[in-house]
């Protein structure tokens, strides 16, 4: 079964963070409301677009979830 977002992306947590997508990381762990079992791009992207304060651009969101997509496709052809 795939990761849900929020397990992939916490793969990215830094403790200095370099770029946009270890910040974003970073910042969910912090958020103990984000929806952490959710696959699902819109319910995480409605999420973050009323409760994602700490995201300078939901393009910060697409990123992620395009490097998600592709990681899960690869792990399960």
């Amino acid at each position: 079964m795939a990761k849900s977002f929020f397990h992939f992306l916490m793969s990215f947590r830094h403790p200095k963070p370099v770029n946009t997508i270890n910040q974003f990381a970073n910042d969910a762990y912090l958020d103990h409301s984000f929806p952490k079992n959710s696959k699902d791009y819109e319910e995480l992207s409605s999420y973050l677009e009323l409760n994602g304060f700490y995201l300078s651009s939901m393009t910060v969101f697409d990123e992620a979830w395009e490097i998600y997509k592709s990681n899960e496709k690869k792990i399960y052809r």
